[in-house]
């Protein structure tokens, strides 16, 4: 449980800066994902969830 409130913690670091340090920036990229076709957007997330669920498995592999 420890790891998981760990992983929640530190996804929301990395949110909290991206929309505290460029808060246009964000605008822009949710404009550019309005522009992509839906197929897109769903490729992208399965690409992030298998990158994420990989580095989930390296780190249990090497962390113990």
């Amino acid at each position: 449980m420890a790891i998981v409130l760990l992983c929640l913690g530190l996804v929301l670091i990395l949110e909290g800066l991206v929309f505290a340090l460029a808060p246009s920036r964000v605008e822009d990229m949710l404009e550019a994902m309005r522009a992509m076709p839906m197929e897109a957007r769903r490729l992208i997330g399965l690409i992030a969830l298998v990158a994420g669920s990989g580095l989930l498995a390296l780190a249990r592999l090497f962390g113990g």
